[in-house]
């Protein structure tokens, strides 16, 4: 299935929401229609958009990815029309009668409620399930999204001994060698078998949150090497941290908090908001010897926008406790951003949320993927939200500070660095 059809998928799910209340949600006669060519085409009874978008999804999944393990079909969320305000109550009745439930299930009683109120109906199930989820619609054009992974490709192209000037620092600003970082010691033998490039908020040196753990400026090729690359990553920066503040207000009104509140000063009003440019090299995985693209791990942070290339790899693990875990592919689908939810989440939620193990397959083709890692500011206190804790279900976690955890967290799995730096120090590298 090639870009065409991926496309296709992500039409499909936008055509649902800007037209089918217009047309096929008005007219019984055109849905009824609608529903018995997919019918025919699909060879399935399709009787719902449910069925419909879980059959689209599910042949991303199956029949790209069909000879090197089975898919998941994640809920597709479109910030089209972010009213979520509207359709709150309708959700918490939705949460209240059933704790876990599936969007899809029945899915025409509530679409109504998804595409004229707004997405927040469509987030609840998609967190609880897997914390993993589509998002459409975003307003990140497709020009600039092309831009970055068009100028990621000339960085990661340039000789290692180019690249090794912008070493990582100790503000997590810049090139992490191929190697450099394993996130899954238990299971891999050696590092993740990628390479990536570190951005953050560009913070002056003469600032006063310079002095902060992963606040300063940011380390960039020189214009006379890769020109306009710095003003491509900035515009991206600033886009994608845009699109991270309108899932994070349905993420507050899920935990039945304000809309705005996670805009707050210490929380994403001076967030640690990281840009990270990673390159698979199309080394070949094999989990039996401990070789990985990268390692299984949950992300850190609250919330990650992950955008990719066609290229398979992405694996989520729903369940961490099972034995054996079963590993599914996520499809990458044109235009849409695969968002995960992250242990500081988790945390504020009271394990409402979850932040789901992942992990990248290689299969011997070369992989490019953009990840914006968003967390809360370096003061930042995270621990369980009133709004989620009770006598009979108390806090799971302690409070932790943002900065402190996220410092052992670059600690345990940034194991290599160090050597870089020793050897930088003496000549060696």
């Amino acid at each position: 299935m090639g870009q065409d059809r991926r496309w296709s998928l992500v039409n499909n799910g936008n055509r649902a929401c800007s037209l089918s209340f217009l047309s096929l949600h008005v007219c019984p006669f055109f849905r009824y229609i609608w529903f018995k060519i997919e019918s025919i085409a699909h060879g399935t009874n399709v009787t719902d958009w449910g069925s419909l978008y879980r059959i689209h999804l599910q042949e991303a999944a199956l029949g790209r990815y069909g000879s090197h393990g089975e898919g998941t079909a994640l809920n597709c969320i479109s910030l089209l029309n972010p009213d979520v305000h509207n359709s709150i109550s309708l959700l918490k009745q939705v949460a209240l009668s059933a704790k876990r439930i599936s969007f899809f299930q029945d899915f025409l009683d509530c679409s109504f409620i998804f595409f004229v109120k707004g997405t927040f109906c469509a987030f609840w199930p998609a967190c609880q399930d897997s914390g993993f989820f589509y998002v459409v619609d975003h307003g990140i054009s497709e020009d600039l999204m092309d831009e970055v992974f068009f100028q990621s490709q000339l960085f990661f192209n340039l000789p290692l001994e180019e690249k090794m000037k912008l070493l990582e620092n100790e503000k997590h600003r810049g090139y992490t060698p191929t190697l450099c970082q394993r996130f899954d010691p238990e299971n891999q033998v050696q590092g993740d078998h990628k390479e990536g490039y570190y951005i953050g908020v560009e913070v002056p040196v003469d600032d006063i949150l310079a002095d902060k753990p992963f606040y300063g400026p940011n380390q960039w090729p020189s214009e006379g090497v890769l020109p306009g690359w710095r003003q491509v990553m900035e515009d991206y920066h600033r886009e994608a941290l845009r699109v991270s503040r309108e899932v994070a207000k349905i993420i507050a009104l899920a935990l039945d908090l304000d809309a705005d509140f996670f805009d707050k000063k210490e929380m994403l009003g001076e967030p640690i908001a990281t840009l990270r440019l990673l390159h698979y090299e199309g080394e070949v995985s094999d989990p039996a010897m401990g070789i990985y693209g990268c390692g299984a791990h949950s992300d850190f942070g609250l919330l990650t926008l992950l955008a990719t290339d066609d290229v398979m790899g992405l694996q989520i693990c729903k369940d961490k406790d099972a034995r054996p875990r079963i590993w599914e592919y996520v499809p990458p689908l044109k235009g849409a951003f695969i968002v995960n939810l992250g242990d500081m989440l988790e945390r504020w939620s009271n394990g409402v949320f979850r932040s789901t193990l992942h992990r990248v397959i290689g299969h011997g083709q070369e992989r490019y993927s953009i990840v914006y890692f968003v967390e809360p500011s370096h003061e930042c206190i995270v621990e369980c939200l009133p709004s989620c804790t009770s006598e009979v279900n108390p806090p799971k976690y302690s409070p932790i500070i943002c900065s402190t955890y996220l410092s052992q967290r670059y600690r345990e799995t940034h194991l290599y660095l160090d050597s870089y730096h020793r050897n930088e120090a003496r000549g060696k590298v």
